[in-house]
């Protein structure tokens, strides 16, 4: 139970299922271990598990021609499924990959369903996680439409300072929408 406390938190204070529901849930998760650089989810797959990061970096971006732009990262406990395609049954656009050795929680989407509907949880899980995905989305559209990159940076240092321990400055540059030398331009400003 140990590699399950973040995730038994997170279910017990969030949503309401009764203790035993809890305790089945927890049981399903499948603890599962990714060295560096691995993929865990390329654009055009159907996102069928929904996956908690315990421990690790994880970079979530799209994919272009040209460039690969980073939209996320997961440093902390917490889910990093791609809710739109897990629960609307379509292919992803997002890719993640691991940024350093990863352990992850893991359960199969028809598990979980099955959870869900034994005890009459999963509207209150799914209105609930698609709020918190378009507030999310809506923060980032408005900052990287109305800010200057250096106001995204002083964001990061106060919202996300482990972002800024843990992924590589590269990756940040790309989150910001600016190049590696800008960055290192505004990073020697702010010390």
């Amino acid at each position: 139970m140990k590699n399950k406390e973040q995730i038994t938190l997170f279910f017990e204070t969030d949503f309401p299922l009764n203790k035993e529901g809890v305790e089945e849930l927890i049981a399903e998760f499948k603890v599962k271990k990714y060295p560096k650089n691995t993929s865990l989810l390329q654009e055009n797959e159907y996102e069928n598990k929904l996956r908690f990061v315990n421990k690790g970096a994880i970079r979530e971006f799209y994919r272009t021609d040209k460039k690969e732009i980073n939209i996320n990262f997961y440093t902390t406990p917490q889910f990093i499924t791609d809710f739109s395609s897990f629960i609307q049954m379509t292919r992803t656009r997002k890719n993640q990959e691991t940024l350093s050795n990863v352990q992850i929680l893991e359960l199969a989407k028809d598990t979980f369903v099955q959870l869900l509907e034994k005890y009459s949880c999963g509207k209150s899980f799914i209105d609930q996680t698609f709020q918190n995905i378009l507030q999310h989305k809506e923060a980032f559209e408005y900052n990287r439409m109305t800010k200057e990159p250096e106001a995204l940076y002083n964001e990061l240092r106060i919202y996300r300072p482990n972002w800024l321990q843990e992924i590589p400055q590269y990756h940040i540059a790309s989150y910001l929408g600016i190049t590696p030398e800008t960055l290192s331009r505004i990073r020697k400003r702010r010390s």
